[in-house]
């Protein structure tokens, strides 16, 4: 009996063939009932979204002006202490939106399908320019601000406050914006109190320089992650069974018996805010040069109370943009998320008392979400003089929780006669039990 050949090219039916792989281009496509036969990670990845952006530029900023909704003035800040803005003219205040609630940033990350990245956490563009020119909706002058030193400028004809608050490049403009919450009379106090404690071991260099009023706050960028994934770990698990000691005296050794058990975990599991530094400068972590890691050690920042983008916020700070886009920062992610994974199996191994080495661990990252956000940080900095430039220490408080961490430069020689001083405690009250002991 014959049959009608199908129209077009035969399709492939050996190795290779669609049940394989994709077809080849020239090839028909494939149908999506076909899809179910191919290997699950081919499957997935012809399914994922296309990596697409999040749009969250604020459309009605994008003139640069940020007038007041009740009077119309320009003349916006930041209300200390809060998250809200107010006028200085007419001194009404409102509250931004938070961004997780305009843009449905906080939903769906079980469903978390390839890589969504945030308009504001585009790939920066390497010969993006820093100088961009507004012309002023009150009096039609032009005005240019300089991204590179700051956010917003006055109109030197009608004294109208104009904002970068469109997404540029130059990755000067994130999605988001986490306002300060601590001032800065508590931060010198925190500070103050902090290196308090530290005085009898500092330089005396500076504490005579020490001047804690000289407190900056800036804006440090993040790249905040939502992210699903699943991972695999395989290694030994020993049960100890026996411990017993042979030999006598200085001889005398300790030997344990145990039952070892190949052990494997798989876990799934999501990650909802998970902050990473985009800052090249600020993730060099030399400690020959500079103390950056105690930047990390003022977190968690409530991120979730983060808010759309506005240059008003940033009026009275300074800011630090991003130069690392989401290519460079998810060999850091993966790293992240695997640390989480190792923490998600350790209860399930609690029965090996001997512990478990992992000798195979694999991480498929299956969905990830991308949002760039100022985070707010209070800095002291202090130069100590040394060889190769020397070292620069900071101390700093997380303008959201207060929390406070640095490094202050110690006289080497005091802490040596610390040691030996109570070295020399420790060996006379020894000396001391043994006799009354004898």
């Amino acid at each position: 009996m014959a049959h009608d050949a199908p129209n077009g090219p035969p399709r492939p039916t050996g190795p290779g063939s669609p049940q394989d792989m994709p077809p080849a281009p020239g090839q028909p496509p494939l149908d999506p009932q076909d899809a179910d036969k191919l290997p699950e990670p081919i499957r997935d990845e012809l399914l994922a979204p296309a990596p697409g952006a999040i749009d969250t530029e604020s459309r009605e900023l994008r003139d640069g002006l940020n007038p007041c909704p009740k009077c119309g003035s320009t003349e916006v800040r930041h209300r200390a202490g809060s998250d809200r803005l107010v006028c200085l003219y007419c001194r009404h205040e409102w509250a931004a939106t938070r961004v997780e609630e305009a843009f449905g940033l906080g939903d769906g990350i079980a469903e978390l399908r390839g890589t969504q990245v945030a308009s504001g956490a585009r790939d920066i563009d390497p010969d993006a320019l820093d100088l961009r020119s507004y012309r002023c909706a009150g009096c039609g002058a032009e005005v240019v601000i300089n991204t590179a030193s700051s956010m917003t400028a006055r109109c030197h004809w009608c004294r109208h406050v104009l904002g970068v608050n469109e997404q540029i490049d130059n990755g000067a403009v994130p999605d988001a914006v986490l306002p300060f919450r601590i001032r800065k009379e508590d931060a010198v106090a925190r500070i103050r109190q902090f290196v308090g404690s530290r005085r009898l071991f500092a330089l005396k260099a500076f504490k005579d320089e020490f001047t804690p009023e000289n407190v900056v706050g800036v804006y440090l960028p993040y790249m905040v992650v939502d992210a699903r994934g699943s991972a695999d770990t395989a290694g030994l698990g020993e049960v100890l069974t026996r411990r017993y000691t042979r030999g006598e005296g200085k001889n005398k050794q300790t030997f344990y018996d145990a039952d070892v058990w190949r052990v494997q975990r798989h876990v799934d599991f999501t990650v909802d805010d998970l902050t990473l530094e985009s800052s090249v400068a600020r993730g060099n972590l030399d400690i020959r040069r500079n103390t950056h890691n105690v930047i990390n050690t003022i977190l968690p920042f409530d991120t979730k109370n983060a808010v759309t983008w506005n240059a008003s916020y940033l009026v009275g700070y300074t800011s630090e943009r991003r130069d690392r886009d989401v290519e460079h920062l998810m060999p850091r992610l993966r790293e992240q998320m695997l640390s989480i994974a190792r923490a998600q199996v350790q209860p399930s191994v609690a029965r090996y008392d001997r512990g478990v080495r992992w000798e195979q661990e694999r991480l498929d990252l299956e969905g990830t979400r991308w949002v760039a956000m100022y985070l707010p940080v209070w800095l002291y900095a202090y130069h100590q003089p040394g060889p190769d430039g020397g070292l620069r220490h900071y101390i700093a408080v997380n303008g959201r929780s207060g929390e406070t961490m640095g490094s202050v430069p110690v006289q080497t020689w005091k802490l040596l006669l610390a040691a030996l001083g109570i070295g020399t405690m420790v060996e006379a009250l020894v000396l001391w039990i043994i006799a009354r002991v004898a």
